[in-house]
């Protein structure tokens, strides 16, 4: 028997942990853009647990969108009554989860109802998951890119405003006319210093129609910074049927997660917040430790296995995991090129810190994907690998295997795996990375000259050197073979 999801037939299914707490008494007090996978598994699951405790009833979510994308998403969930089946995965357990603490979703073209709950005193936090594209940097030099078409349009006509932060702007704008104090601004995207990335992209924005606001956004607004993990696939037909099939219900977008989340957050809540501390957010002085070990270790992991996967033609994570070139490869660029320029963390090992991404990234059960993880490398690439590649340059230190990982994903963008299949490749940028990857057939240095990616690494000669090393073999040799010579390190020979 398969129950079809809603407040209505809560009460008749079994299959699943339910909501403790009564939805018609929750309000809302936070309103978050960019309602996909991850924010249902994590900030959404948080505050979840926290309402079964009987707290802070009073920190709903509202979402909202903006992309024509979006509505699907409102529709979908609209017709379940905004909740959604959680399914945390294990290697030796699952468990289903109906959570309930979103109660309403605003999406474009209705622009000005979300302007018009922004400035709600109600709401107190403003929360984001747009993904790290989505907040118009310049990939080169990780700055707010004020030349963007999308914030020249905000920027010429800020009252009606298209964009997450020119929205942002408005709600400001319009609680400050009538008195309100101004909400928090919560980032929860991988990118370094995701709350001064945030508010230098609304005050960038905010400057380029209003100077005087910018100052006033910089002075009373705050935006901590955060660091948020926890493996999320995308919902595809396997996780539905799997819903319906293993457990009864009909969800029109299930959420599949592993069991681990953590998130780690600067407590800068003048309104105030939720008692987040009680279900295991860890508030800290000091993000910037945790976020870089994980955007290095776990981020930079995951760069590092998608695009020889690929190549390979292996399709899920676990499976990358499982080849022993792949696992071994990425314990030796972790353990020699990545952890020895990650600073230390308070109260944690690193080396035990990557030892719990291996046990993560092999879990069977999750059916996280090698697609996914190479999807948008235009923007993960500069955030998630590079880093480490320029520090090692700075430090005199060889680069061998990050110069690899650079080699890999221009051989992925030529658009053919190792046995000649088809790659499909989801980028922004894609066009001209794949443009750049086959000149660089006749000149390796091409792919490289893709400066607003690799910026100076691109043209450092140890780095140019060990690039080129490495695209020869992945050309002449193959995915596999490379990897082998990486290994026992006769790659330069």
């Amino acid at each position: 028997m398969t129950t079809k999801l809603s407040l209505a037939t809560l009460s008749s299914i079994t299959s699943a942990a339910l909501p403790s707490y009564n939805r018609d008494q929750i309000s809302a007090g936070i309103l978050h853009f960019g309602v996909g996978n991850f924010h249902r598994a994590h900030m959404a699951v948080y505050l979840h647990e926290l309402f079964n405790q009987g707290l802070d009833h009073d920190w709903g979510i509202i979402g909202a969108g903006v992309m024509p994308s979006d509505q699907k998403m409102r529709d979908t969930l609209k017709a379940q009554d905004f909740l959604t089946t959680v399914v945390e995965q294990d290697t030796s357990r699952s468990a289903a989860t109906i959570t309930g603490p979103m109660i309403d979703i605003l999406t474009a073209p209705d622009f000005d109802r979300i302007i018009e709950a922004l400035a709600d005193p109600k709401i107190r936090i403003v929360s984001m998951t747009i993904t790290e594209g989505g907040y118009f940097l310049d990939p080169a030099t990780g700055k707010f890119d004020p030349k963007h078409p999308a914030i020249v349009a905000d920027a010429e006509d800020p009252a009606h405003p298209k964009t997450v932060f020119g929205l942002i702007i408005a709600g400001l704008k319009l609680r400050r006319e009538r008195g309100i104090a101004p909400f928090t601004v919560m980032c929860c995207d991988n990118i370094p210093g995701n709350g001064e990335v945030t508010e230098a992209t609304v005050c960038g924005l905010a400057k380029l129609s209003d100077p005087d606001f910018a100052h006033w956004i910089h002075e009373n607004v705050a935006f901590p910074n955060a660091m948020v993990d926890r493996i999320t696939p995308a919902t595809g037909a396997r996780e539905i049927d799997i819903t319906r099939d293993t457990y009864g219900i009909a969800d029109g977008w299930p959420v599949f997660c592993e069991e681990f989340k953590q998130w780690v957050l600067e407590d800068k809540f003048p309104l105030g917040r939720p008692a987040l501390e009680k279900v295991g957010v860890t508030f800290v002085p000091d993000v910037a430790p945790y976020e870089l070990m994980k955007l290095r270790i776990l981020n930079g992991g995951h760069a590092a296995i998608a695009y020889p996967a690929a190549l390979m033609d292996i399709h899920f994570v676990h499976e990358a995991m499982e080849n022993e070139l792949i696992r071994a490869f990425l314990a030796k660029l972790e353990n020699e090129e990545i952890i020895p320029v990650v600073p230390p963390v308070p109260d944690t090992s690193l080396s035990d810190y990557f030892d719990l991404i291996e046990r993560r990234f092999s879990n069977p059960k999750i059916g996280d994907t090698i697609p996914r993880l190479a999807q948008d490398g235009s923007n993960r690439q500069p955030k998630f690998i590079l880093p480490s590649t320029a520090d090692r340059l700075a430090k005199g230190m060889d680069v061998q295997g990050l110069a690899l990982v650079s080699a890999l994903w221009c051989r992925y963008f030529e658009g053919q795996s190792d046995s000649g299949k088809a790659i499909v490749f989801n980028d922004g940028s894609a066009e001209r990375l794949h443009a750049a990857a086959l000149a660089s057939r006749d000149n390796p240095t091409a792919f490289l000259a893709l400066d607003d990616i690799f910026g100076a690494v691109g043209t450092h000669p140890q780095f140019v050197k060990r690039f080129e090393e490495a695209l020869s073999s992945l050309r002449q040799e193959g995915t596999a073979e490379t990897l082998r010579r990486y290994l026992n390190g006769t790659l330069a020979a």
